[in-house]
């Protein structure tokens, strides 16, 4: 039993783990790499497995760094099932459409651009003819309960309370009369999250693959980010200035909405709310049809008038022509992906807003080193966006709190439940939060913790000796 990491190692995107178990061989996660051209080209870099090969296909949830690369997987020849949640399986096939589209998108670009400097440009790293086998591929799993995807290996997916239909994942493995366990955190949710339950607590195993996103910090938890959510707004709708929100068209998108109507109906605020995302829309739809994955107060939040997705003040944009329009409207709440503003219609957005000193820019999670959204957050005053040079004279606010990573204090106290694992391994964190988060779980929990590098194999029966 042997597990390698291929992504995502001391760094936060490109989550992928290769397991060998007796005669399967198969994969946790396979995400795309995220943020500047250094990170996007290990996107095309060769896979260190022969995706043909690989039996089976185990995913934590659906944000693109963690199943991104997919489509990829199956133009290179993978054909076997992937296990996952329900929820998962429905957005999963929205989003890498979305991302598929993309791809087509900017090999164009890359192609007019090689032609006129008389080169040849490369194929897209996958199309949609690629995206669309995804969905036939996924088998949907339930909560708490067992599934056998290969001789040896039996797989528990427990609710991470991060997006919707997200999971840890427990394998349960045997070769040989040696048994062992193994979780996957994916992505660790943060409590108290609107719409979605808490992450389940897992008590037990010999193995942890845990991510470290926010190993090195704390969310603020007085309250405040809401509260000054709706300062902004307050002081938006007063001088006429647009709230401008790059978020993730799953989850955080949602999640605003939710918060934005409460803010709405307590302030008697008419601010026009627009989701300019087509994702983000069909997104929500699958929140709709998932219910059963909601908390009880978003249970019962869903039976007023308007509910959480459908209130007077919010519109949905889908066409093109419907987002350019929004250029000329003052006043507005825009929420448009991508959630680290480094690609889709948010960056037409902030090209006519960042120049504006009564607009506001709100960034409410993660941004990866070198993405748009990130320089933002570090003060640059002057940022390129499709070859011009903007001003950055807008307000830029961090709300870390909406954030749906667990932070630091929340990772630990997940973790503390465990009784300390025979091996602890640090992945999806940047190298300063991997090690921050590595010295408080050995100190306070006694755990025996590696940061792993990209290519690192653990040979688990060796451990187990």
């Amino acid at each position: 039993m042997d597990l390698q990491v291929c992504g995502a190692a001391r760094e936060v995107t490109g989550s992928c783990y290769w397991m060998h178990v007796g005669q399967a061989s198969f994969l946790v996660d396979c995400g795309m790499h995220q943020g500047g051209d250094k990170e996007e080209a290990l996107n095309f870099a060769p896979f260190l497995f022969d995706p043909a090969r690989l039996d089976f296909m185990l995913l934590t949830h659906a944000h693109i760094d963690h199943s991104g690369l997919i489509p990829r997987l199956v133009k290179e020849g993978f054909s076997g099932p992937i296990y996952t949640t329900a929820a998962t399986c429905d957005l999963v096939e929205i989003m890498l459409l979305d991302s598929a589209h993309i791809q087509e998108m900017e090999s164009e670009w890359r192609e007019r651009k090689a032609r006129r400097a008389g080169h040849r440009a490369a194929e897209p790293l996958y199309t949609q003819d690629d995206a669309r086998q995804v969905p036939r591929l996924c088998k949907a799993v339930e909560y708490d309960k067992p599934v056998e995807p290969a001789p040896g290996v039996t797989a528990v997916f427990h609710d991470a309370g991060h997006i919707l239909g997200s999971a840890f994942i427990e394998l349960r493995l045997e070769d040989h009369g040696e048994k062992a366990l193994i979780l996957f955190s994916g992505d660790v949710g943060k409590p108290d999250q609107p719409i979605i339950r808490d992450p389940e607590i897992v008590e037990k195993t010999d193995y942890l693959v845990m991510e470290s996103t926010y190993g090195d910090r704390d969310h603020p938890h007085d309250g405040r980010p809401v509260q000054e959510l709706t300062d902004i707004l307050k002081d938006a709708y007063r001088t006429g200035g647009n709230v401008i929100i790059p978020a993730f068209a799953v989850g955080r998108t949602q999640e605003l909405l939710y918060f934005l109507r409460q803010i709405s109906d307590e302030h008697q605020l008419d601010m026009p709310v627009y989701v300019d995302s087509p994702l983000a829309v069909q997104a929500t739809q699958v929140f709709r049809r998932h219910r059963e994955d909601f908390d009880d107060e978003s249970k019962k939040m869903l039976e007023e008038p308007g509910g959480i997705f459908d209130w007077p003040q919010l519109h949905y944009t889908t066409t093109a022509d419907e987002s350019r329009a929004l250029n000329e409207k003052r006043g507005v709440v825009i929420i448009s992906a991508s959630g680290m503003a480094d690609a889709g219609r948010i960056k037409h957005h902030l090209k006519h807003n960042l120049w504006r000193p009564e607009a506001h820019i709100v960034i409410v999670g993660y941004q990866a080193e070198n993405t748009l959204g990130r320089r933002l957050l570090e003060g640059d005053k002057r940022v390129r966006i499709f070859g011009e040079e903007i001003a950055v004279q807008a307000h830029i606010h961090e709300l870390s709190e909406l954030s749906a990573h667990a932070d630091q204090s929340q990772l630990v106290s997940w973790a503390s439940h465990f009784k300390p694992p025979k091996l602890t391994i640090l992945t999806h964190g940047e190298l300063s939060a991997a090690m921050t988060l590595q010295k408080i779980l050995e100190e306070r929990l006694h755990f025996n913790v590696v940061i792993a590098e990209k290519g690192e194999v653990f040979e688990l029966t060796e451990v187990l000796r």
